[in-house]
């Protein structure tokens, strides 16, 4: 029987897609290594590093961003590298789409750092370690040092990236402390870790979008001078960003609406450290996730605890952060080697 050519090359493009899926290596295959890449790919570290205190040095926002990556992206199946996945034809939607995940940022500085290591050894380096290894030399240098561990590396790009799966997974800065409590249970995080990972926002911006009904709570909740200089940013722009801290907002405004914080305020902004137990204790905080936490007796109790021991919360977090970068892919997941961060290197389907 003769067979037409658009029947052939159909035929050879089904061979070679199950080709490739045979040879598309399990995520789940191998253990996580300190150094994994000192004979794969030497100074590897060296190279993440210096573009990432490059881009600090330029612009200290990026710092923060490029932790708030790490979080958005080992929350949703693992840590894979599909939050820095762009929309295509074949996935219109994913997880960067998320509402839950507005302003994410530090996508550019990624791409740089891969290109640049894809010069150095073409096809060893994956995407979520390049992440891994960006957000944990971003705080360090944002913490002057005190946060910081070494990165167990060897993981795989996912090719699954669905913004319907990260808005269900990540927690919303909405949430009350037993949804937060529950969430972050079923990635196996305890309270006390709930309550030492959301020290992160002594660093970074959020939206107005993002903490609309907190402009509303009573003094309880919020301290009502602070309350009236949300309300200020807010009237900015449709839905401007606003400094999580209020430390690194504006001298003038603070001036304007809280003057008991201005000796607070700094000039170099995004400073890692404990100082959210401070704020959060004075109902100085931006979303209502980080209020509730004040409701709960064990997470009050963390906030407290923190407060009063910056160089512990310096130790745990990075604990934490070393925790969060070993959540693991769903089983049974494939994955690659991406050329590019922001694409997978083939179509599955």
């Amino acid at each position: 029987m003769k067979l037409s050519a658009a029947v052939l090359c159909a035929l050879v493009s089904v061979q070679a897609a199950v080709l490739l899926l045979a040879t598309v290596p399990s995520a789940q295959a191998k253990e996580l290594e300190v150094g994994y890449y000192s004979k794969k790919c030497k100074g590897v570290e060296n190279v993440v590093k210096w573009h990432v205190i490059r881009a600090l040095k330029a612009n200290r926002r990026t710092g923060a961003a490029l932790v708030r990556l790490l979080f958005h992206d080992c929350f949703v199946r693992g840590c894979d590298g599909s939050v820095l996945l762009d929309a295509s034809s074949d996935n219109p939607h994913p997880e960067k789409k998320a509402p839950v995940n507005i302003g994410l940022a530090a996508f550019e500085l990624l791409e740089e750092i891969k290109a640049a290591v894809e010069k150095r050894c073409p096809g060893v380096v994956s995407c979520s370690d390049i992440l891994i290894y960006a957000a944990r030399d971003a705080a360090s240098a944002l913490s002057n040092g005190h946060v910081h561990f070494d990165v167990p590396a060897g993981r795989l790009d996912g090719f699954v990236s669905k913004a319907e799966e990260a808005q269900a997974e990540l927690p919303d800065s909405t949430h009350d402390v037993q949804q937060l409590i529950d969430n972050f249970a079923r990635k196996n995080f305890t309270v006390e870790e709930l309550v030492i990972l959301t020290g992160a926002h002594s660093i970074g911006q959020g939206h107005c979008s993002s903490f609309r009904g907190r402009l509303s709570e009573p003094s309880s909740q919020i301290t009502p001078a602070y309350r009236d200089l949300l309300n200020y940013k807010c009237s900015q722009g449709s839905d401007p960003p606003v400094d999580n801290n209020v430390r690194d907002e504006d001298y003038g405004v603070v001036a304007r609406f809280t003057p008991g914080f201005t000796s607070r305020v700094r000039k170099i902004p995004d400073f890692l450290d404990n100082s959210f137990y401070h704020n959060n204790l004075a109902k100085i905080v931006t979303f209502h996730s980080d209020w509730t936490l004040l409701t709960h007796k064990e997470a009050f109790g963390h906030v407290v605890e923190y407060r009063d021991n910056g160089t512990l919360w310096d130790e745990d977090f990075s604990d934490s952060l070393l925790k969060l970068s070993k959540l693991p892919m769903p089983a049974g997941s494939k994955g690659e080697i991406r050329k590019k961060c922001s694409v997978v290197n083939h179509r599955l389907y």
